[in-house]
């Protein structure tokens, strides 16, 4: 990164406290020291370390004369460091934008693999549809792309990179919610990134518009859409009527794609957009006979490049008679190819529809003869939900193909209790084990594993089904197309089930001691804890004082649930952002919501649980554009809307910064989400102050609204003077902040302020502060104050914000050792996190968001960790154990001591695109290479 990009500001004195961060001497300045390469790296152990000299962390670099001027001119108590560019925006400007590519291959027209492949997304969680891969030699198709797709592939080694078309069977956020965050990810392959194609109804276009907030356009240039519409031309504007469009037509498969629309909106004009679902119909080409050499030379052919040409369907002239030979005439009969359909039919509206769709007859087989008909189709998937496919007349209609082997793919009760993403449920499960009070049993599995042997009869069974069955989809199962000989289901990619028993099993004999450690938590509860007995001993786990808030605190008063605790994309262990505040029988709040949060909610609470807390929320507050800490908004609003359809309600809030208006904006013409906005600017202290006057005036975005951080005169003022950021009318706003306040009070909260941090335009901070209580005597006792980081480099007005704080949720993306890279992209490491709770007069700190290239735990220094304790997914931290989350840390070291973190898997030099999304890595070719920022 080029050594203006970094800079360093100055700033006054904190009035009422000095931020300990500023203490002491920075050892960094613009330039980033350069990584070592990848054969000089040696592991390294995550987790703990304690002043370690080994050399794994290397020393800070020198400074140059210049550098080291520049910095003793500096005051290290009114300065800190961040990257002024990327706080502006303009970081994305210093390297070339991408021409991204698309695959190019040479196709295999006799293919020895082909298969069709259920990819089990939602099977567990029912929170989004499943996707189909059909897979052959030289090509990967992917049907629909749901929530949590990247996560599943990631876990069972699909290579995304090789996919070239997606299909969407509905334009919605069940079928698209993983979109964004794959479009983003092919964009990072590579120097010069992929593209990919992607299919949908003409309800398409309205997600491109949405998405184009926040992703590069580059990566959408190969959206196309088919089927009427009234703008402009669509695929196959210029077919009959009732002709299928043809998506896909060359050596390898033909796809058609077939509308369906509900029956009683198609016969309302102006329907609904987002209702539109299709059927894709996949044909491969058949299958020549056999040449016959016999019949040849009887017809006076001698053995020679002829052959050739008959086998390829061209005719030739005898070499002894006076005759043409056709390919028929030496060529056994041909094997017809085998047919697919995708059938995606969300209601019993659409399945009437389904009966009488023209462009399917040729696929009906003739009632005399089954193989008389135009095509035989081999086999069915139906993305629809139970509901439907059991229905009278969905029934009906898979009669019509009574030959065909059936997989219902939709959401099936017996796939519930097993969980899809088996590494990071095997992790929950031992964190459960160790400390049930932290981290309670997943939603996804009963407490004796019900059903545990289901289906292993199954399962043993590799390879067979006969046509004709109705089977429910399993996670991996395969229908194999070619070779020939196979064609049927086929088993043996099913993964084994997992249930909690044989992971406890597991770490009992990997780690025998766990169980005694699991008694010694227990005893933290219990007031029974004998220092003499921790794994190490340290004089700050005896500290005794607790804030006067958690006075007799009840546990039905709040409590945080980690559902996303890594940055970038979606991992095996760690899901992207969002934070959960329970209040429990009062409402509940979201801190971002990251791709896949609807899933975490249901592997966290269970299904039921899950539409119960979507229910309760009351308002969303999202910290930034950025990809990985907004794509699972649309699929959270969507599902609310459609929880509460039947229920007086009110919609939701979203508090997020402008241009997340923009996505939600666009979106809501394709699928209503029920929600009101409300800017992050008009919630900072100052926009509250205004709602006391009778006449609000408006405030410039670099006015007191944003606090003293980009106030008039500040160093940081210019970042925020831009033509993309509005003014800020507070009159306007003020209906929706007066509806915000009500709903805080209902839920018993006195403040929700928004407060900017350092990291790109428009990131924010927040602080919720709890309304006064009383206690038994009739004393008032103050409301707790949880503040959240978002994406953020350390800086003066997160140590304001968290003054006091009873707990501090910040972002430790990076290990210490890396602090010139968390400068570089404006994050936090660990010890800057810490240091800034401990500035604050912080009581507990919570640190997530942390980078990827740490799968399990993140590399802290345990002696910072006094009154500090490491986030997973699925943590739930009631605010009356507030006094034992340290106490815990210690344990973390046994339950992960054999965890190492590899440099070779760290992330490569990251590179930026026009997009402002949040770094999307993937492996590839045993490293990490990276697109966006995280």
């Amino acid at each position: 990164m080029p050594h203006h990009n970094l800079t360093l500001l100055g700033f006054s004195p904190l009035k009422s406290s000095s931020f300990a961060l500023f203490l002491r001497p920075f050892s960094l300045y613009p330039t980033i020291s350069a990584s070592p390469p990848p054969s000089s790296r040696r592991p390294r152990t995550a987790g703990y370390r304690r002043n370690d000299p080994s050399p794994r962390f290397p020393p800070r670099r020198k400074w140059s004369s210049v550098e080291e001027e520049k910095r003793k001119g500096m005051s290290s108590s009114d300065s800190f460091e961040f990257n002024k560019r990327r706080a502006e925006g303009k970081d994305k400007i210093d390297k070339p934008k991408k021409s991204l590519k698309r695959n190019t291959r040479t196709l295999n027209p006799t293919n020895t693999i082909a298969y069709v492949q259920i990819l089990g997304t939602g099977m567990d969680t029912q929170d989004t549809s499943p996707s189909v891969l059909l897979f052959f030699d030289k090509q990967r198709f992917i049907f629909n792309a749901g929530e949590g797709l990247q996560r599943f592939c990631t876990e069972h080694k699909i290579k995304l990179s090789k996919v070239d078309h997606i299909f969407l069977s509905r334009v919605c956020s069940e079928t698209a919610g993983g979109l964004p965050g794959l479009l983003l990810t092919l964009a990072g392959i590579g120097e010069d990134g992929l593209s990919v194609n992607v299919w949908g109804p003409s309800d398409l276009k309205y997600l491109v518009d949405a998405m184009r907030s926040f992703i590069p356009r580059a990566a959408m240039v190969h959206t196309r859409s088919f089927g009427p519409s009234d703008s402009t031309p669509q695929i196959g504007s210029t077919k009959a009527k009732d002709d299928p469009y043809v998506l896909v037509d060359d050596e390898v498969v033909k796809i058609s794609a077939i509308l369906l629309e509900p029956r009683s909106c198609s016969e309302e004009p102006g329907s609904k957009s987002g209702e539109t679902s299709v059927v894709y119909v996949c044909e491969l080409p058949e299958i020549n006979g056999k040449f016959d050499p016999a019949k040849a030379m009887a017809l006076g052919l001698r053995a020679g490049p002829k052959y050739g040409k008959l086998q390829s369907g061209q005719s030739v002239k005898s070499d002894f008679k006076d005759i043409m030979v056709h390919p028929s005439d030496v060529m056994g009969p041909s094997v017809p190819g085998p047919v697919v359909l995708l059938v995606d039919c969300p209601t019993e509206s659409h399945a009437e529809e389904l009966l009488s769709i023209p462009s399917l007859n040729r696929y009906y087989p003739c009632p005399d003869n089954e193989t008389d008909g135009d095509k035989f189709v081999n086999c069915i998937i139906h993305l629809s939900p139970a509901s439907v496919t059991k229905s009278p007349t969905y029934q009906r209609w898979m009669m019509r193909f009574h030959s065909a082997q059936h997989i219902l793919a939709g959401h099936e009760t017996k796939n519930m209790e097993f969980p899809i993403l088996k590494a990071s449920s095997r992790i929950t499960a031992r964190l459960n084990y160790l400390c049930p009070q932290f981290f309670p049993a997943p939603g996804f599995w009963s407490p004796q594993d019900a059903n545990e042997s289901t289906n292993l009869a199954s399962l043993s069974k590799c390879f067979g089904s006969s046509l004709g069955e109705n089977i429910s989809a399993e996670n991996l199962l395969k229908f194999t197309l070619r070779p020939h000989g196979n064609l049927g289901i086929d088993r043996s990619c099913i993964p084994s089930q997992l249930t909690s028993t044989r992971v406890i099993d597991e770490l009992l004999s990997e780690i025998p001691e766990i169980s005694s450690k699991t008694e010694e938590v227990k005893r933290l509860w219990n007031g029974q804890h004998n220092n003499k007995m921790m794994m190490i001993e340290e004089p700050w786990l005896n500290e005794s004082t607790v804030p006067s808030c958690l006075e007799n605190i009840r546990r039905d008063d709040m409590e945080i649930v980690l559902l996303g605790t890594g940055s970038s994309q979606p991992s095996r262990y760690r899901n992207v952002s969002a934070v959960y505040i329970d209040l429990f029988s009062r409402g509940s709040i979201l801190l971002d919501c990251g791709e896949g949060t609807l899933g975490q909610l249901k592997r966290r609470y269970g299904l039921e649980g899950a539409d119960e807390a979507v229910r309760n929320l009351k308002c969303i507050w999202i910290s930034h554009i950025h990809a990985d800490h907004h794509t699972g908004l649309a699929r959270i609003l969507a599902r609310r809307r459609e929880l509460l359809k039947d229920v007086p309600h009110e919609p939701a809030l979203v508090v997020g910064p402008r241009p997340l208006k923009n996505f939600l904006d666009a979106y809501q013409r394709l699928e209503d989400l029920d929600m009101e906005f409300l800017d992050c600017r008009n919630t900072t202290s100052t926009s509250w102050a205004s709602l006391e006057t009778t006449s609000p005036e408006k405030t410039t975005s670099n006015g007191n609204a944003e606090g003293s951080l980009f106030s008039k005169g500040s160093p940081m003022q210019s970042i925020y003077k831009r033509p993309s950021s509005p003014v800020i009318d507070n009159a306007s706003a003020l209906p929706y902040l007066k509806k915000l306040k009500k709903v805080l009070g209902e839920m018993g909260l006195e403040e929700l302020i928004s407060f900017p941090v350092v990291h790109c335009p428009q990131a924010f901070g927040v602080v919720l502060k709890a309304a006064e209580r009383k206690n038994m005597t009739g004393d008032k006792i103050p409301g707790w104050k949880t503040v959240y980081s978002g994406d953020t480099r350390p800086c003066p007005q997160m140590v304001e914000a968290s003054k006091g704080a009873t707990v501090l949720i910040h972002e430790a993306t990076f290990e210490d050792a890396l602090v010139e890279e968390a400068v570089a992209k404006n994050h936090s490491t660990t010890k800057e996190a810490i240091d800034v709770g401990s500035s604050a007069g912080v009581y507990r700190i919570i640190l997530t968001h942390f980078s990827q290239r740490y799968p399990k735990i993140p590399v802290i220094d345990e002696s910072h960790m006094h009154n500090t304790c490491i986030g997973f997914d699925m943590m739930s931290i009631n605010m009356a154990d507030l006094h034992v989350l340290p106490k815990i840390v210690p344990y973390f070291k046994n339950l992960f001591r054999n965890v190492v973190v590899d440099d070779d898997e760290d992330e490569g030099e990251e590179e930026e695109s026009d997009g402002v999304a949040d770094g999307l890595l993937m492996k590839r070719d045993n490293k990490v290479s990276s697109f966006f920022r995280y």
